[in-house]
């Protein structure tokens, strides 16, 4: 994501934030220097804001910066008419920039096992994570993306006190319910029901179980049944008496009519 050096600027009500000029070092001090950059007032480099060849502790700014080099420089700001400019190449996207929901356009620049990194121009590339690569299932993050490619992410979240930000391929693709032509059978465990459709009977998770007796049921029913049996043998023989009576009665009464 490079920028290009900004020329014909010969007015200070010209410049923009981030903007990339060349300029001409006029004078250094403990403080940094002034930098002409072809507008009616010089701008003020400050000495944190000057880089260092392999970023090595600046000590003087006499070792860096000489006077009448030509520098590229970026503007910070202007604040009480005084022009502010930086070396050091500003993020496309800073945190006061970022917000929830935007889209932006990226690089892919490390891959995970947990998903890839995009840079989208911020201080910190931001993480796609596996589940937001696209839709269904994917095994490795190499399946969707690759190194070097170029991408276009949602921003979901940022945490700029942890220096994170999460990004999202799959939020701008179509839910594949909306691809024409394409019918998507969700993966959902049968519910059990309580009669089979086809039979109209109980499956076997829902027949009622049967509790066992316990030993004093067990012998409740024996002491139950040995009463019944005991009753049934004395009405079987009260009805044997009973007959064996009748009988007698029958013979007398045959008796007394022959004698007649």
């Amino acid at each position: 994501m490079e920028s290009s050096t900004t020329t014909n600027i010969t007015s200070s009500a010209e410049l923009e934030r981030k903007m990339h000029l060349k300029g001409k070092v006029l004078k250094t001090s403990t403080a940094g220097a002034i930098v002409d950059i072809g507008v009616e007032q010089p701008a003020l480099l400050h000495v944190s804001q000057i880089i260092t060849p392999n970023d090595q502790p600046l000590k003087r700014v006499s070792d860096i910066l000489k006077d009448g080099q030509e520098i590229d420089v970026w503007v910070r700001g202007i604040r009480n008419e005084q022009i502010e400019v930086t070396m050091k190449k500003p993020f496309d996207l800073e945190w006061r920039d970022i917000e929830k929901d935007m889209v932006v356009k990226g690089k892919v620049v490390e891959i995970e096992k947990f998903g890839a990194y995009v840079d989208i121009g911020a201080e910190k590339p931001g993480l796609v994570h596996i589940s937001e690569l696209t839709h269904g299932y994917v095994k490795t993050a190499t399946d969707v993306v690759n190194i070097g490619d170029e991408v276009e992410v949602k921003i979901l979240d940022f945490n700029r006190r942890k220096h994170q930000i999460k990004l999202s391929m799959r939020a701008l693709e179509p839910e594949p319910e909306a691809i024409e032509g394409v019918t998507i059978t969700p993966a959902r465990k049968p519910r059990k029901s309580k009669k089979s459709k086809s039979t109209g009977e109980k499956s076997e998770s829902e027949t009622p179980s049967v509790a066992e007796p316990t030993a004093m049921e067990i012998a409740l029913r024996a002491a139950m049944e040995k009463s019944g049996e005991n009753s049934l043998s004395q009405t079987s023989k009260t009805n044997k008496k009973n007959k064996g009576v009748s009988e007698v009665q029958e013979n007398i009464l045959k008796r007394t009519l022959s004698n007649r």
